[in-house]
């Protein structure tokens, strides 16, 4: 078969069998390094295998639970290690003894933006496959599909209970909500800081968005242009096969800082509660607490932990830090603390829009939020899991956010119902995690997209920035990330010659790939169908949508 990019005619060889017919079915790139380690992988599988066992039989039989903690727009350096907060002049004690107890996943790349990271952790796939790349800020009447198989799904099949409280981000309709997406439980906001903490009245009224409703509107027009953050749907609440309500949030009623700071407030509250009520059941747990803050663009109303830094999001990170303290005390105390994996990681870089009145700016890597250099991709990720890995540790291998769906699958034993009718990129990371091992690692690429354009591949501790319509990728730009952190000084001569045709060729097989698995679209449907208690305001909101989306059919 044949392939193209930009000009440049690759052959692609059809690729050989390697495993059953029931294998999970990965990109191209998974087979070529099976090809070569196929019998190294499967000792290792035998040993994890018997790993998780030892496990099971110490802990009475049952799986661990499973706790994910997932920090909005963390640049890398901004947890974990105190040498660095004393550099930014602000302190995360809890995080960094939590990474003493913990093995740091040096190299965990993410996409590069809120919704695309979340989609992948949750699918094991990358969100270019569900038309997801893209982070959407108010009412868009789509979301991710509800035929996508979801970890919690996956869990829940071997007996897990499961509940997620927080953000959540992948859609304003009904089948892509947490509570109907495998959760048994889901308190989430539906949107996202946007409407949450950028345009809301006092951040209005602070500058912190200019041109909603803080200028005369004597010669306005269209009233439907600008988004009103009180209008559209906030927090809703709900199980599995129940119904869903929205709460905290009154007829009439402005969104302001005060129902930021409470919302945030009773998300920690219901992750505590969550956490005992889940560690008081038979079942093994999957409880997801992804927090809104640090993410806090106004100075009206606020309280809590200071800092020298006295950044926006900074200081809120203390705070979180210190929430997350909370959440690991009641962990020991209810006795959880050792049969649990905990994983801790941010989503992309910094806001760096909001640099450096935010107290974030980038570090170690160039570079932010919907940045695909390192800065906007690379993040703190951390794993614990007492006795089974190491603490105190680090990783050095390449892992991407959609290992996590397969590894953790592989951790509670439910693995075997990942989908075996589409394309899965998550790979197992079980052993290099386990074992502390770089050599066990399975994988040693990353695609990067930009929503739906590739944009850069990394291989090793090389990376290629796509070359444009028409250029020869010789010349592409090409960083070793070893010697260059920040991306600021190309090795195209030295690596290009060699490696350009080889670069692209890693991206031929996976356009090819693409043929086989082609990409699917997002769910479209009516914002907020299925909320018994939808504001007037609100449906309101919708209606003003809907006239938009039908204009293009008059």
């Amino acid at each position: 078969m044949k392939a193209t990019l930009k000009g440049t005619v690759l052959s692609i060889a059809v690729l050989p069998c390697f495993a059953q017919a029931d294998a999970i079915k990965h990109d191209a790139e998974y087979y070529i390094l099976l090809d070569q380690h196929a019998e190294a992988w499967a000792e290792d599988d035998a040993a994890v295998d018997a790993e998780l066992a030892g496990f099971r039989e110490r802990n009475g039989g049952t799986a661990p639970n499973i706790i994910s903690i997932l920090i909005d727009d963390l640049g890398f350096g901004d947890m974990g290690i105190p040498e660095l907060n004393a550099v930014r002049g602000y302190e995360t004690p809890n995080v960094n003894d939590f990474s003493d107890e913990a093995l740091r996943m040096v190299r965990m790349y993410t996409e590069p933006s809120c919704t695309p990271t979340r989609v992948a952790q949750m699918t094991g796939r990358l969100p270019v496959r569900t038309s997801m790349g893209n982070t959407q800020v108010d009412i868009v009447g789509e979301g991710l599909p509800g035929d996508e198989v979801l970890l919690p799904e996956l869990l829940k099949e071997v007996g897990y209970a499961t509940s997620h409280v927080g953000k959540w981000h992948m859609g304003d309709i009904a089948e892509s909500w947490a509570m109907n997406q495998g959760f048994d439980y889901a308190q989430m906001a539906v949107h996202q800081q946007g409407q949450l903490t950028i345009y809301h009245d006092d951040a209005i009224r602070e500058q912190v968005s200019v041109g909603i409703f803080d200028y005369e509107d004597t010669y306005t027009v269209d009233d439907f242009f600008r988004p009103d953050a009180s209008a559209m749907m906030t927090v809703i609440e709900g199980e599995a096969g129940g119904s869903v309500r929205e709460i905290r949030m009154e007829n009439g009623e402005r969104w302001n800082t005060a129902k930021y700071d409470e919302m945030n407030q009773a998300f920690q509250d219901k992750t505590l509660s969550e956490l005992e009520r889940l560690a008081g059941g038979e079942e093994p747990f999957f409880l997801q607490y992804w927090p809104m803050i640090p993410l806090h663009n106004t100075r009206t109303g606020r309280d809590g932990p200071e800092s020298p830094n006295a950044g926006l999001y900074v200081d809120k990170m203390q705070q979180l830090d210190s929430w997350l303290g909370d959440i690991f005390e009641r962990m020991e105390e209810l006795g959880v603390a050792d049969n649990t994996i905990v994983v801790l990681m941010g989503d992309n870089g910094h806001f760096t829009k909001y640099s450096p009145q935010s107290g974030f700016t980038p570090m170690i890597y160039r570079g932010g939020k919907a940045d695909t250099t390192e800065g906007g991709i690379r993040v703190d990720a951390f794993i614990r899991w007492p006795g089974m890995i190491e603490a105190d540790g680090l990783l050095n291998s390449i892992i991407h956010v959609s290992d996590l769906y397969t590894t953790l699958a592989r951790f509670a034993g439910a693995d075997q119902h990942i989908p075996r009718d589409r394309l899965v990129d998550g790979v197992d990371q079980s052993a290099a995690l386990l074992f502390s091992d770089e050599t066990k690692a399975r994988r040693d690429h990353v695609i990067v997209y930009s929503v739906h354009t590739p944009a850069a591949i990394i291989k090793d501790q090389l990376k290629m920035n796509m070359p444009k319509a028409g250029e020869n990728p010789i010349g592409a730009k090409f960083f070793d990330l070893f010697r260059d952190t920040r991306e600021e000084y190309p090795v195209s001569t030295e690596v290009g010659a060699w490696g350009g045709q080889e670069f692209v060729r890693i991206f031929g097989r996976h356009k090819a790939r693409k043929e086989l698995y082609p990409d699917g679209p997002a769910a479209k449907g009516v914002p907020y169908e299925g909320i018994d208690n939808i504001r007037p305001e609100t449906a309101e909101a919708v209606r003003q949508f809907q006239v938009k989306r039908a204009a293009v059919q008059q």
